[in-house]
């Protein structure tokens, strides 16, 4: 079931997680990449055009970080939960608990509808949890399956300590800031998945290293709502009823249903040994009806949200 911090930098079964903890997980590239400096981490130091910039302001990056981890300046927040689960159709039903007779809630998600030329199915996010009835090449149905749900931040403190720079004309550290906690934000998603894994049991025996977490080396995937496998960003609204997240972690979701602060991560777990990233692609009318039904919105509410992947006009 769902665990929340109990206080600030914990998650899950009260595991404090300190800053120092989590920067080893960071990925430097994207880093880069918001000074529009493109190039892999740590070959960027080195390139012939953009080394010895990149060099100047990974140093500053490191400087800003010991200062926000000896003063405590952000904080970890994380909710986390394992749900037993099951597959109807393309919705997933969570429940209460083993018994499996109390269903807690149900997520939806779409299936992709284009023809690929190739054996590779049409995936939808459900297929890589076990049915509750119908047969599947995936698994068996009755198979006792599970789904992760998590939200992390690592934004709490960073609107006061923005302020702090642009109110002494400090524009360089203030996106300095910003794009630390990005970092940290997605450096702390990374160890907390990898804590699950263990906790869930396939993950005991990974015997990775930091880089090849970083590369998703692993067994499992963490879909977050909005993105090509999962399309519709109102799906947040029943992870965060599920998790209580904003009570455990401070964040809250926007009207657009952005997470604020801005630094945070949310998604969901899937151990499934063959489940992947994909994209769901361009959505006909009869899919977003479907979808619409199944959610028990309009057809008219759903096109606004799915607006980008609509594969007509509304």
């Amino acid at each position: 079931m769902a665990r929340p911090p109990e206080s600030d930098g914990t998650c899950g079964n009260a595991c404090p997680v300190s800053l120092e903890e989590v920067i080893p997980f960071i990925d430097w590239t994207p880093f880069f990449h918001t000074w529009e400096l493109r190039g892999v981490y740590p070959k960027i130091l080195q390139h012939e055009k953009h080394g010895e910039e990149a060099t100047k302001l990974f140093a500053d990056a490191q400087k800003l970080l010991n200062e926000i981890v000896s003063q405590k300046l952000l904080k970890l927040r994380a909710v986390y939960g394992l749900f037993p689960a099951n597959a109807i159709g393309e919705d997933v039903e969570l429940y209460t608990d083993e018994t499996r007779t109390q269903p807690l809630t149900r997520l939806h998600f779409l299936r992709q509808q284009i023809e690929k030329g190739d054996s590779t199915p049409n995936w939808c996010l459900a297929d890589f949890i076990a049915p509750k009835h119908s047969t599947s090449n995936l698994q068996p149905p009755t198979s006792n399956d599970h789904i992760g749900a998590f939200a992390v931040t690592a934004g709490i403190g960073l609107d006061e300590l923005v302020k702090k720079y642009k109110a002494a004309h400090d524009d360089y550290n203030a996106i300095m800031a910003e794009a630390l906690a990005d970092r940290l934000a997605e450096a702390f998603a990374e160890f907390l998945h990898k804590r699950i894994r263990e906790e869930w049991g396939y993950g005991r025996a990974e015997n990775l290293s930091t880089e090849d977490l970083i590369h998703e080396k692993y067994r499992g995937i963490r879909p977050a709502a909005g993105y090509p496998a999962c399309p519709d960003h109102t799906e947040k609204a029943i992870l965060w009823e599920l998790l209580d997240a904003e009570k455990h972690t401070g964040i809250r979701l926007t009207e657009s249903f952005a997470m604020w602060p801005g630094s945070s991560v949310s998604g969901l777990y899937f151990a499934h040994p063959d489940s992947k990233y994909f994209a769901v692609g361009k959505l006909d009318r009869d899919q977003v009806q479907d979808l619409a039904e199944r959610k028990g919105k309009t057809l008219t509410e759903m096109e606004r949200w799915l607006g980008p992947w609509l594969n007509y006009n509304p």
